[in-house]
């Protein structure tokens, strides 16, 4: 008897310690910022751009630009934001479309391919606008 209580304690304890564990960050997982903002070119807004937070060490956050040039960043399908720290920032219209095509490039390669875009990410809200120049 004494052995099956031992076990089940086990068990108990076991499981105590790993569903924590489980699941994709919650409180444990890394340290995220909501990001949203406007992007416009030549001082209009930027509709249809994907952009794209890359930190140096883990998967990028991405997002797509409205009519408005607005856009708000997903980490991932069920966790929107971006890691807190610095990110290389890339800006680009080139996005696959539904028919497999590829839109036009209509952003400078300074936003993009050869971008020197960097923003910091903060805990909490942050609010990151881009006004590229033509």
């Amino acid at each position: 008897m004494q052995y099956v209580s031992f076990r089940l304690s086990l068990a108990v304890l076991a499981v105590t310690l790993i569903l924590p564990q489980l699941g994709c960050g919650g409180a444990d997982g890394p340290e995220m910022g909501e990001v949203q903002g406007t992007v416009t070119l030549g001082g209009q807004p930027l509709p249809n751009a994907q952009v794209i937070f890359q930190p140096t060490n883990s998967r990028p956050s991405t997002g797509t630009t409205d009519d408005q040039g607005k856009y708000e960043l997903q980490f991932t399908t069920d966790r929107s934001g971006a890691l807190a720290g610095s990110h290389q920032v890339k800006i680009t219209t080139a996005i696959d479309l539904p028919d497999d095509t590829r839109a036009a490039e209509v952003v400078p390669a300074q936003y993009n391919r050869q971008s020197d875009l960097v923003r910091e990410v903060k805990p909490g809200p942050n609010t990151i606008d881009f006004d590229l120049e033509k």
